[in-house]
């Protein structure tokens, strides 16, 4: 097929044709089989092992925040964190990730990836040897901090693409990803900040902090990681296997790490504000276009697998339209509003269901998960009841 995008993928590769669809559909939900999971969440001795690091880190602000500053430093953090969550999902609406992945996402990033980074900053500060004060914090700033801390973040994407390959379909999936672990990264680090603030310069200092952190720059840490995601997702979606995704996990990841370090740097040594306007803002402006290009990408995919099952009967031309576009699935949801009792839950699933089902399409033509032939019937099973579900009589 033929992607126009500028972010566009390589040609996908043939898939096997798709079995004409019967005169009469099977009708009902109970011909549907339960929704695959095996590959698509991360594994529970991962979420045992942060909650074990998480009752260390608590400790660790505890001690070192006390209480009152640490209670206050995450009331702070968590205003930014929503905001960032809602844009995520809005970026994710088209094809959700499971629950259990935008958790774990978040959770490694203000969890584990903040502990990475803690464990070799300490470690750093003992085998270093000792220098002058401007040329220690100018190095920990702008070397230090965006290496440990950007790698620490990328293994979270990394993990979620090793264990939940399933999940993983495309470029947007990456920097869902990429951007819940830097959102997640983001709350934790800022605990830190709004708390040691909260003591050294009062309320005066802790507003100071937030207004820089906090409004001006929420989106900071979510912006590095995505660029990790993005390169994984482009190579997962050209077939690459998580062990063939390595090369361009390292090309995402400088990519990630020469942002951070020139986000660091205009604080450091220029003026940031001028900066801020200058650099920063456009820099965002062209991530916000970036994802909208992704998002018509993932959109026109969507559209063109569809389009191979009503070539073969399994939905007409107009049924792809709507599932296919933003718009058109506007319509659906409004019109199945209009049914009796209100269908437009399931409308959602249908549409859900069809979207799941092209991705799962598109991750057998480029043949890099040998179950994805096994799954999109299993996923066709499904659509097609929902879709009964949607037209039987009440």
């Amino acid at each position: 097929m033929e992607y126009a995008s500028p972010l566009a993928q390589p040609a996908p590769a043939a898939t096997a044709p798709i079995t004409t669809a019967p005169v009469a559909p099977p009708p009902g939900v109970a011909a549907a089989p339960a929704a695959p999971r095996r590959g698509r969440s991360a594994p529970i001795w991962l979420f045992a092992v942060l909650i074990v690091v998480a009752v260390l880190l608590i400790g660790y602000f505890l001690t070192f925040l006390g209480p009152i500053a640490s209670g206050v430093g995450m009331v702070l953090a968590l205003l930014p964190l929503a905001g960032v969550l809602v844009a995520v999902h809005i970026v994710d609406r088209w094809e959700p990730e499971p629950m259990g992945l935008v958790v774990f996402a978040v959770a490694w990033g203000a969890i584990a990836a903040v502990a990475l980074s803690l464990l070799v900053d300490l470690a750093l500060m003992i085998v270093l040897p000792p220098s002058g004060a401007f040329a220690r914090e100018a190095f920990s700033t702008v070397v230090q901090a965006p290496v440990v801390e950007e790698i620490a973040k990328g293994l979270g994407v990394l993990l979620i693409l090793v264990f939940a390959r399933r999940s993983f379909d495309g470029p947007v999936d990456g920097v869902v990803y990429g951007a819940l672990v830097g959102a997640g990264f983001a709350f934790t680090e800022n605990i830190l900040y709004f708390g040691s603030t909260l003591i050294e310069g009062g309320v005066v200092g802790a507003t100071a902090t937030f207004f820089v952190r906090g409004l001006l720059s929420p989106f900071a840490h979510v912006m590095f990681t995505a660029v990790t995601g993005y390169m994984v997702g482009r190579a997962v979606r050209s077939g690459a296997t998580p062990g063939q995704a390595i090369g361009p996990w390292f090309v995402g990841l400088a990519g990630a790490i020469v942002l951070h370090a020139l986000w660091n740097g205009s604080a450091m040594f220029g003026d940031f504000f001028a900066l801020y306007i200058t650099l920063q803002m456009p820099l965002f402006a062209l991530f916000i276009f970036g994802i909208i290009l992704l998002r018509r990408e993932e959109a026109r995919l969507t559209r063109h697998r569809l389009g191979e099952y009503a070539q073969a009967g399994w939905f007409t031309t107009a049924e792809v339209n709507l599932l296919a576009t933003p718009a058109g699935r506007r319509r659906a949801i409004a019109w199945a509003r209009t049914l009796p009792g209100d269908r437009s839950g399931r409308m959602k699933l249908f549409i859900r269901e069809a979207t799941a089902l092209a991705a799962t399409r598109q991750r057998a033509a480029t043949g890099r998960d040998p179950r994805a032939l096994l799954e999109e019937r299993e996923h066709l099973t499904r659509t097609v009841a929902a879709r009964a579900a949607l037209f039987a009589p009440s």
